[in-house]
C-alpha cells in the first residue's frame, strides 16, 4: 500500500511538474513584459484589443475585444493571443490598403444658447425641438457618407472620409436648422470641422484630434461654421466656389483664456456664405487676420 501510494505521490509531482510550471511562466511578469515589448515590434497596432471598444466591425477586431474580455489582464498568454490577431490585423490592411488610422474629418455640432432657452422652455418643448433638429441635420451627414459617431444632447459628432463633403454636408445641415421653428423659438447651430488621424476604436473615436474638433467647434461661439486650417487645405479652390463660401481666418483671442489640448500654432477659419457677404450678416462677424 504504501508502495502504491509513493507511486501515486511521485506521478502526481510528475504530473503537475509541467503545468506548475506553465502556470508561473504565464504569470511571470518579467515573460508579460517580454512580449509586450516584442509586441511592438509586430507589425500592427500593439494596443489592439483595447478594453474602451464596445462595438465595432468584425474579424480580427471582434476576436481581439473577446480575447480582451476572456483572457486573464496579466498573463503570457493574452500577450500572445493579441499579437498573433494583431499581425492579423496588419495583413488584413495591408491587403485592403486601408492603414490603421486613415486620415478623418471629425464634425462637432451644438445649439447655441440651447441650456438657457430650455430653462425657461420646459421638457416638451426642448424634445419637440431636439427631435426637429435631428431630422433636418442628420440627414445630409449621412446622404453625405458621414458616419454618425455619437450624439450629444442638442449636439453630435459625425465624421467623413474627405473635408469637402464634410463642410458640404455641414452647410447643407445650418440651412435646414435655420428654417426651423419651435414655438416661437428659432435655434442657431454651431459647427466645428478638423481634419486629421483620430483613433477608431470600435464604434468611437478618440486620440487628439477629436479634441482638437471639438475646441474648433467652441470658437463658433455665435452659431458660425469653423474649420481648421488642416481641414481648410483638404478643399480645392474650385470647390469653394461650389460650396458658395469663403475662409476668414480668425483672430487670436488675445483676453480669452487659451483652449486647452489646442498647439499654440493653431489657424482657423470662419467659412462664411457669399450671399451673407453681399446681403449682410446676423450672425455676428470675426474680422480676418490682417
Amino acid at each position: 500500500m504504501d508502495d502504491v501510494e509513493s507511486i501515486d505521490e511521485r506521478s502526481g509531482r510528475q504530473s503537475s511538474g509541467p503545468v506548475s510550471w506553465l502556470k508561473s511562466t504565464n504569470r511571470s511578469p518579467s515573460v508579460i513584459a517580454f512580449l509586450r515589448r516584442a509586441r511592438r515590434a509586430l507589425p500592427g497596432d500593439p494596443e489592439f484589443g483595447d478594453p474602451l471598444s464596445a462595438a465595432g466591425e468584425g474579424g480580427p477586431r471582434a476576436a481581439a475585444r473577446a480575447a480582451d474580455r476572456l483572457l486573464h489582464r496579466e498573463a503570457a498568454s493574452r500577450e500572445v493571443s493579441l499579437g498573433a490577431l494583431q499581425v492579423w490585423q496588419a495583413l488584413t490592411e495591408r491587403v485592403s490598403g486601408k492603414p490603421a488610422y486613415r486620415e478623418a474629418t471629425i464634425v462637432f455640432t451644438d445649439l447655441v444658447g440651447f441650456s438657457a432657452w430650455s430653462l425657461r422652455a420646459g421638457d416638451d418643448a426642448t424634445l419637440k425641438l431636439l427631435r426637429r433638429v435631428s431630422q433636418v441635420v442628420e440627414p445630409p451627414l449621412l446622404e453625405a457618407g458621414g458616419q454618425i459617431v455619437k450624439r450629444m444632447g442638442d449636439g453630435l459628432m459625425a465624421v467623413f472620409s474627405q473635408p469637402v463633403t464634410a463642410v458640404a454636408a455641414a452647410i447643407k445641415a445650418r440651412e435646414g436648422v435655420k428654417s426651423l421653428d419651435v414655438d416661437g423659438y428659432t435655434p442657431r447651430m454651431r459647427v466645428g470641422i478638423h481634419t486629421g488621424r483620430p483613433q477608431r476604436i470600435g464604434s468611437d473615436w478618440l486620440g487628439i484630434d477629436v479634441n482638437i474638433a471639438a475646441r474648433v467647434m467652441e470658437r463658433a461661439t455665435r452659431g458660425e461654421l469653423v474649420v481648421s486650417q488642416a481641414t481648410l487645405d483638404g478643399i480645392a479652390d474650385e470647390d469653394f466656389d461650389l460650396l458658395g463660401v469663403d475662409a476668414k481666418r480668425l483672430r487670436k483671442q488675445v483676453f480669452a483664456a487659451r483652449q486647452d489640448g489646442v498647439p499654440t500654432d493653431f489657424v482657423m477659419y470662419r467659412l462664411k456664405s457669399r450671399r451673407q457677404l453681399t446681403g449682410g450678416d446676423d450672425e455676428g462677424e470675426y474680422a480676418p487676420e490682417e
